[in-house]
């Protein structure tokens, strides 16, 4: 696998000469073939070079020297020397395109990818009070009628149903937004059922939350959170 690989560099590296370097490897009938591109010609030698690398010696199949301009005088040459040509237009190193690209592309997508972190995080500080809050339903359609039982808690509701049926009646004669109701009871006996009935009854939206949503490690933010669901 060594001899292949290193037989593989011998016939594919190649060793850039001078102009008179070329001449005199046409003229000793040491190039056999070659491909033309532009003005550079790439040469294939019948013997290859011997050339000495950091101290060992190197062993190179392959010429290229840059001609200035092909014209009739030195396609005559090649034919004179026996040299099998053919021309070939320049192609583009994708390769060598891909390794240069390739690092600013990375470097881009990473320096985008802390970007959106930063602003996510940022995004994260600003809205740390705000509430969390679902809006469950626009309009719900659960009313009085799908409560069953509860009919004292029904009748002290009326009132703020009314009230959010129209405000502007109330505030007509002096009165006050109720700042809240507070229903009480234990686990499952219908709290949220029978506030989700006041706003299907009102005709207003409904919004959930959960209490464990206010409870924050920082002083503050709950309160924060309460105020901010009352303005929404």
């Amino acid at each position: 696998m060594m001899v292949a690989q290193l037989f593989g560099n011998a016939q594919t590296e190649e060793l850039r000469v001078s102009y008179p370097q070329y001449r005199k490897l046409l003229e000793a009938g040491r190039i056999v073939r070659a491909v033309v591109v532009e003005d550079e010609f790439h040469g294939w030698l019948s013997e290859p070079i011997v050339v000495s690398d950091r101290g060992e010696p190197r062993k190179l199949g392959r010429i290229v020297v840059r001609l200035g301009q092909v014209d009739r005088e030195t396609i005559d040459g090649w034919l004179k020397y026996g040299v099998e040509f053919r021309f070939e237009k320049k192609r583009v190193n994708w390769t060598g395109l891909l390794l240069n690209v390739l690092p600013w592309v990375l470097f881009i997508g990473l320096w985008l990818a802390f970007f959106y972190q930063m602003q996510a995080g940022q995004r994260g500080i600003f809205s740390f009070g705000r509430s969390r809050a679902k809006l469950v339903a626009d309009r719900p359609n659960v009313t009085f009628k799908d409560v069953a039982g509860a009919d004292e808690a029904k009748q002290e509701l009326q009132e703020i149903i009314e009230f959010l049926k129209e405000p502007e009646k109330f505030r007509r004669l002096g009165g006050r937004v109720p700042k809240g109701v507070l229903l009480v009871g234990p686990p499952g006996t219908g709290k949220t059922y029978i506030a989700k009935a006041v706003a299907g009854e009102a005709g207003v939206p409904f919004f959930s939350m959960s209490g464990s949503d206010f409870v924050e490690m920082f002083v503050g933010v709950g309160a924060s959170r309460v105020r901010d669901l009352f303005r929404q």
